[in-house]
């Protein structure tokens, strides 16, 4: 569900409403009423989420939401008998439509009109250096820095001790105590997601959060993209160095280390102490385990990799895996060119 202290949720709308608007149809009761839009995990009985894959066919079936968009082909899914579902021609695509009915407004942010808006709540010693924006209901702990021309959007929480550099904007965020944010970082924004179709790429609206645990450091001039609709999760004392791209509903453990040019594409989950080398790629929906290390310029399709290994190449194998390739490669062209030149 979306934090209404970032979005304006605009329904109720009955289930009639809901499938006339987006060309849904549905054997539920049409008067029946849908209030917020959840994740399959975190829906509750008046709540529409949507299933758009087989890999999440698990999740539905142990899911609690009251209605579920899904394609028209159902065959093999295990729908559970109490959910109402609404068949459409791309559930991806008619979700989007409906989170833009539920949330309208999803992409505006409400800039003061003074630097610090009336209602923001800024805490004992803190320093606000020229050119600072404070959005309303914003929340900044006691003895925070925050440095030249930085923004913090509206119901942004940042806790104590804290230390912004400049030209920081953060929006959609809670911060915890004793975070480090480098000059130029960009914390909030909307995760790059969009339904694909014939009449091109629709945006779908980006309704979750980040949350940013305490003592972590992020780098200068990096991204980390708010959830679509649930939340990115940098776990506490995770050190991200500059320059690097975290997607939206990326969950990182505790103390994680990701080094500079890094990108981790959406819905990753790293575990305590993974570590990723200088421009690692990760792809969406990767999950490495608790302690995982990945040597630079690897790049990691989506799938489960172990904890407490080591990982290199591209695709990543083991990195003893790949060290051996990469020897026979080298003794091979040798061969080869011996073989050549007589």
């Amino acid at each position: 569900m979306a934090d209404p202290r970032f979005y304006k949720n605009r329904g109720p709308f009955a289930l009639a409403d809901v499938c006339a608007r987006v060309g849904a149809s549905s054997n539920g009761d049409p008067a029946a009423l849908l209030h917020d839009l959840a994740t399959l995990e975190g829906a509750g009985p008046d709540h529409l989420t949507f299933c758009v894959t087989k890999s999440a066919a698990g999740a539905l079936a142990k899911s609690q939401a009251g209605f579920c968009l899904v394609d028209k082909t159902t065959d093999g899914v295990d729908v559970p008998a109490r959910m109402v579902l609404l068949a459409c021609r791309s559930a991806l695509e008619t979700y989007a439509a409906v989170a833009q009915m539920f949330y309208p407004a999803h992409g505006a942010i409400e800039w003061p009109t003074e630097a610090i808006h009336k209602s923001a709540r800024i805490g004992t010693d803190v320093t606000l250096a020229p050119g600072v924006v404070v959005g309303a209901g914003a929340e900044v702990g006691d003895r925070t820095r925050i440095g030249p021309n930085t923004v913090i959007g509206p119901g942004v929480a940042i806790g104590r001790d804290c230390e912004l550099g400049a030209n920081v904007t953060i929006t959609h965020t809670l911060v915890g105590d004793q975070v480090q944010v480098l000059a130029g970082a960009q914390i909030g924004q909307p995760g790059f997601g969009f339904a694909s179709g014939a009449m091109g790429h629709a945006k779908i609206p980006q309704l979750g959060r980040v949350i940013i645990q305490d003592a972590v450091e992020i780098g200068a001039c990096t991204t980390i993209d708010r959830g679509a609709l649930g939340d990115t999760v940098i776990g506490e004392g995770t050190k991200i160095d500059n320059l690097v791209q975290i997607g939206h509903n990326t969950r990182t453990g505790r103390h994680c280390i990701i080094v500079a040019q890094a990108g981790v594409a959406g819905s990753c989950e790293l575990g305590d102490f993974v570590v990723l080398g200088g421009q690692v790629g990760v792809a969406d929906h990767a999950r490495l385990g608790d302690g995982a290390r990945v040597a630079a310029k690897s790049g990691v399709p989506p799938g489960e990799y172990p904890g407490r290994m080591d990982y290199g190449g591209y695709p990543v194998r083991t990195a003893r895996d790949w060290r051996r390739e990469t020897a026979a490669l080298v003794l091979l062209a040798k061969r080869r060119k011996q073989d050549r030149d007589g």
